[in-house]
């Protein structure tokens, strides 16, 4: 496993660079290295690591996610409600029935296997979506018509309705009767069990950092700790007949957190920006090597055209759920082509019917694999480079800057401990404040650290403290300081 861990990091590390040089994104070229390396191309990487290739991907979309909680701020999720609730089911609905419509004329196959086809296909992939969007949210890119938290909010509720969708069609296959109504319950129920069962540890996080004050790395791997064991009790309640979207869970831990306690969530987010270079590098090789590209070819030109009139319906769905927003043209047309990238899903139930003894099964498979080869690359591309040209860079007082002026700098958050490179001193950041500032006619974002001496007082504030104020003018942060990072 040590081996292939090395080949996922140096190869991995070395496509994102080669990509970006390109003007590309980086996880295109991963998926390429993990389809290479794979068991079906060149056949390096070991059969141990495929073994746990699944979890390792389950806690490399874990991280991801709940950066993707961190980053959904309450007042933004509410302004896409309404349009993310439609996304969430109309796009896959319509591609589904427009593969229902086609693949059994060219695929020769029952129009129930084109409809478990067309519900495996229907799936967008948050893997590679999630990434792009809180990229552009970190630069404030569409930020002014929350662009990407509505991606972001409609593609995580979109897979739960479409696996369900997926269990229904499988069942009358297997089964021979299922109960629709029942089944197409448990979607509304499976979406509030999940937000429910990550609002309550997401709050007792939140309760207990204010109180108990830890190290920033302790609580990212608290909060991880618990989001992977929400995963994991999602399994466990499936054989009890209870299912809850433990991956929309993730997301809401990282949503109550910062709407109780923002400085906290910053500090929890920047460590798993951190942790995001190793779990991204997991997740994108090892879901290209999951990639059989022997039976992607099976499908042929008649499995493309498939997925392609397949695509062709989901966008349709996709522009009039956006119809009645305040959005233009040009990005509704970004979000059809944010909601076309297939991987995670396909990945991980495209050889599930035929497991299950569906006729077509190997066949579904084969289309299932090439979609992931066909939409993930060109639909990561489409969005980098349509979202650099369309999403807007929000107000002149959005939040971002401060993100962005935070990046800069490198600044600490409030929680961690720095360090004075001139005199050796250890302090503490006890509270930030942000503001705006005019400068030559143009607003600029100020933000406000307090330092505490650690060793004058007992308490933070009862000692020796200190105000530092940072401009983009300012030098950058580790000039004079060095952050803290022990336990």
């Amino acid at each position: 496993m040590a081996f292939s861990l090395a080949l996922i990091v140096i190869f991995g590390l070395l496509a994102d660079y080669a990509f970006r040089k390109m003007k590309l994104p980086g996880l295109v070229g991963m998926l390429i290295v993990g389809i290479l390396v794979g068991p079906y191309v060149l056949g390096l990487m070991r059969p141990e690591m495929m073994k746990v290739s699944a979890d390792f991907r389950k806690i490399a979309l874990i991280v991801i996610l709940l950066r993707a909680g961190f980053e959904l701020h309450r007042d933004t999720l509410f302004k896409v409600g309404r349009p993310a609730l439609l996304m969430s089911a109309i796009p896959a609905i319509l591609e589904i029935v427009g593969v229902v419509l086609v693949a059994p004329r060219w695929l020769h196959i029952s129009y129930l296997d084109a409809a478990i086809l067309g519900s495996i296909l229907g799936a967008v992939s948050p893997a590679v979506v999630v990434p792009l969007m809180i990229d552009f949210m970190e630069r404030g890119r569409g930020a002014k018509k929350g662009i990407p938290t509505l991606i972001l909010a409609a593609s995580s509720i979109d897979d739960v309705f479409v696996i369900v969708i997926f269990s229904i069609f499988l069942g009358m296959y297997t089964q021979g009767k299922v109960n629709v109504w029942a089944k197409l319950a448990e979607i509304p129920i499976s979406i509030v069990l999940g937000i429910i069962a990550g609002a309550i540890p997401g709050y007792f996080l939140y309760k207990f950092f204010t109180k108990y004050d830890w190290r920033p790395p302790k609580r990212t791997l608290v909060v991880m700790g618990v989001a992977i064991l929400l995963t994991w009790l999602e399994d466990e309640s499936k054989k009890f007949g209870i299912h809850f979207a433990s991956l929309l869970g993730v997301m809401t831990i990282g949503f109550i957190i910062l709407d109780k306690a923002e400085p906290v969530a910053h500090v929890i987010s920047q460590k798993l920006k951190k942790l995001w270079v190793f779990a991204e590098l997991l997740l994108f090789v090892l879901v290209g090597a999951e990639v059989n590209v022997h039976v992607a070819w099976k499908a042929g030109l008649v499995g493309a055209a498939v997925i392609g009139v397949g695509l062709i319906f989901r966008s349709v769905g996709t522009y009039l759920c956006l119809l009645g927003t305040n959005l233009d043209w040009r990005e509704r047309l970004f979000c059809v082509v944010a909601y076309i990238p297939k991987a995670t899903v396909q990945a991980a139930i495209g050889a599930v019917p035929l497991e299950a003894g569906v006729q077509s099964g190997e066949l579904i498979l084969a289309v299932a694999v090439l979609s992931i080869l066909l939409t993930a690359p060109l639909g990561a591309i489409g969005i980098m480079l349509l979202g650099e040209r369309i999403l807007d860079y929000g107000e002149e007082k959005s939040v971002y800057r401060f993100k962005e002026l935070r990046e800069k700098l490198g600044l600490p958050h409030v929680g961690e401990r720095v360090r004075s490179k001139r005199y050796n001193t250890v302090w503490k950041i006890i509270e930030e404040r942000e503001t705006w500032s005019r400068e030559n006619s143009r607003l600029v974002p100020v933000i406000y650290l307090r330092f505490w001496r650690e060793d004058t007082a007992k308490d933070p504030g009862t000692g020796r403290t200190m105000d530092y104020r940072y401009t983009p003018k300012s030098p950058p942060f580790d000039a004079h300081w060095e952050i803290l990072y022990d336990w």
